[in-house]
């Protein structure tokens, strides 16, 4: 299978895992709005995605929510500013 693209969404009210949680997310993906995170990923990164949002959240105090989009929602999603909606670069044949 290949890759699908997950929202990340987030609320921590606590500075220090906010933050770190922030920078841990960008090893997955690219934050898009403020506690918004749009990731590419197989089924294994998610799986470590998950893991990593794991060791730094409390699951009793902060919110952590993963959107799975298909293509045709992709299609629908209009951007008026910041970064374009992250997608598969094409294959290239020489």
């Amino acid at each position: 299978m290949g890759k699908q693209f997950i929202l990340v969404v987030y609320d921590i009210s606590h500075d220090r895992r906010r933050t770190k949680l922030h920078n841990t997310l960008k090893d997955f993906g690219t934050p898009v709005q403020y506690s918004v995170f749009e990731c590419l990923l197989d089924e294994a990164g998610l799986r470590r995605l998950k893991k990593a949002v794991g060791k730094v959240i409390k699951p009793r105090l902060d919110r952590v929510r993963y959107y799975p989009m298909c293509s045709e929602c992709l299609r629908g999603v209009e951007v008026t500013s910041g970064p374009e909606v992250l997608h598969e670069p094409e294959a290239l044949v020489v």
